[in-house]
């Protein structure tokens, strides 16, 4: 008859003990982080990942320190677009004030994606311009 049949059995070696402790390490960090995120009003978690979104594209449409580096059009393009849709989307929930002030940091990063293109895109056709509507 096993008595140790519920326990974890003993490690082995110490890298074993060093990766469990490890893994209980990232148990509890991750227990942490997700009774704060539950304490987190929806506005601030929304507007968050706004601002991540546009400090994103405002770096890869060359607005950052070392712009000849850290150009990524394409990738600017998509960071734009998904902050277009979540700012449209999330708009109603979050309130004017808060939408507004995102509205232009949107239209600012537009606006930056325009002036870096080689070749624009057609007015209206533009990264965001789908949810937002044209942007001159």
């Amino acid at each position: 008859m096993d008595t140790n049949a519920s326990s974890p059995a003993p490690s082995g070696t110490p890298a074993d003990a060093e990766r469990l402790a490890r893994w209980e390490e990232q148990e509890r960090a991750a227990a942490s982080a997700t009774r704060d995120i539950a304490d987190v009003p929806a506005v601030e978690v929304i507007t968050t990942a706004a601002v991540h979104l546009m400090s994103a594209a405002a770096v890869k449409v060359g607005l950052a320190d070392d712009p000849e580096t850290q150009t990524d059009l394409d990738e600017a393009r998509k960071l734009i677009n998904a902050l277009a849709g979540l700012i449209t989307a999330g708009a109603p929930e979050i309130s004017d004030m808060h939408a507004r002030s995102l509205r232009d940091g949107l239209r600012s990063v537009q606006l930056a994606f325009r002036e870096a293109s080689v070749i624009p895109d057609p007015i209206g056709k533009g990264p965001g311009e789908k949810w937002t509507g044209p942007v001159t």
